[in-house]
């Protein structure tokens, strides 16, 4: 095994017939999403990390990804094999992580207050601030806080609890109001989603901030309280817990501190971390702490539907989360629709990812 670094990210070199599964990929359906990727992360004026790549390795393999023709499988597998070199990815205990899924959810709103329509969505609050600890101490890893000013102080902002309790009257503005707060729920954890406005029109929401509290996963809370059985907890039995039980749902959903505001998305979406639209089963959230965004990554991990073939496919690093911590930890954005939400919500996988890590032009043309 490779020594480990100080981020706790350990790099093996191994070769692509050491990848399970990778001459069955439909390689071509990764071209546009590390395309996409690509522009992005080279117009970051930011350092590469060389251990992932310097920037005139990507700037070769992004060019010789984006010469390949569109849609033919060979060609990409072809570009991959010659302009990146892969790598098993190991953290702290190994090689194996956990592999979960988010989709795109749907739910009814409306643009104005009343009737069944109650649960606020909100835009991003006029006195919340967010700050980048690399801006103050370069050398703390990343990270950011969120929080307002108090009497000349930062201070943590508005818990979940205190938003529902009308913390941020006067503070923020509501987009829309959701007729189901389970829903609504939800799509603070997916991060974005589709609304169905009445009279038929679809309104797509982004992420654009969060409270920075801590993410609290309400299914482990009900597994303590004895409300589920751990095996059995999923997104499915969640959201069937909190609507057969109306009168503690709130406060199991406000044991989650972490809250997100959205923003109106008049373009392709959904949008991941990286600012890039996300693809259905090829975006995979990170750790970006320890894994780069825009990095491509073979993933290797069981299938969360039964009867399907494992999930082996080139993927890109292409979003965040606030449960997603580790250096083999996987979030794979299924899209949307009822498959999407069944494989989602059922998704909990131990599996392994494998960095496929841009070559020098020189090494990539001399093989």
């Amino acid at each position: 095994m490779a020594p480990e670094a100080p981020d706790g990210v350990a790099l093996t070199a191994v070769g692509f017939e050491d990848l399970p599964g990778w001459r069955g990929d439909r390689h071509a359906e990764a071209r546009a999403p590390l395309l996409r990727s690509c522009r992005a992360r080279l117009a970051r004026p930011g350092a590469f990390d060389r251990r992932f790549g310097g920037r005139a390795a990507w700037r070769g393999a992004c060019a010789a990804v984006e010469a390949a023709p569109a849609g033919d499988d060979e060609a990409a597998r072809a570009v991959f094999e010659r302009w990146f070199a892969p790598r098993l990815v190991a953290g702290k205990s190994g090689p194996r992580g956990l592999f979960t899924g988010y989709y795109e959810p749907e739910l009814a709103a409306a643009p104005e207050p009343g009737g069944a329509y109650r649960e606020p969505l909100y835009a991003r609050p006029d006195d919340l601030v967010t700050v980048r600890l690399a801006d103050f101490r370069p050398r703390s890893g990343g990270g950011r806080l969120a929080g307002r000013v108090v009497d000349g102080a930062l201070r943590p902002y508005f818990s979940r609890a205190e938003i529902a309790a009308g913390a941020l009257a006067g503070r923020a503005r509501a987009l829309y109001w959701a007729a189901d707060p389970v829903a609504a729920f939800f799509l603070h954890v997916q991060g974005s989603g589709r609304l169905r406005l009445p009279g038929g029109a679809r309104v797509r929401l982004g992420y654009a901030a969060a409270n920075g509290r801590p993410y609290t996963a309400i299914g482990k809370v009900l597994v303590e309280r004895g409300a589920l059985a751990r095996d059995d907890v999923s997104l499915q039995s969640i959201s069937a817990w909190l609507r057969a039980n109306p009168g503690a749902a709130r406060a199991v959903m406000d044991a989650n501190e972490s809250y997100v505001f959205f923003r109106v998305l008049t373009g392709p979406g959904p949008v991941g971390s990286q600012g890039v639209p996300l693809t259905a089963g090829r975006s995979l959230a990170v750790d970006a702490r320890r894994i780069p965004l825009g990095l491509p990554l073979w993933l290797d991990a069981p299938h969360p539907l039964p009867g399907r073939a494992p999930l082996r496919r080139l993927v890109v690093a292409q979003d965040t989360g606030g449960a997603i911590r580790g250096a083999v930890r996987g979030d794979l954005f299924w899209g949307a629709g009822e498959e999407a939400e069944a494989a989602a919500g059922r998704m909990r996988s131990e599996g392994r990812y494998f960095a496929l890590v841009p070559r020098p032009a020189a090494l990539a043309r001399a093989r």
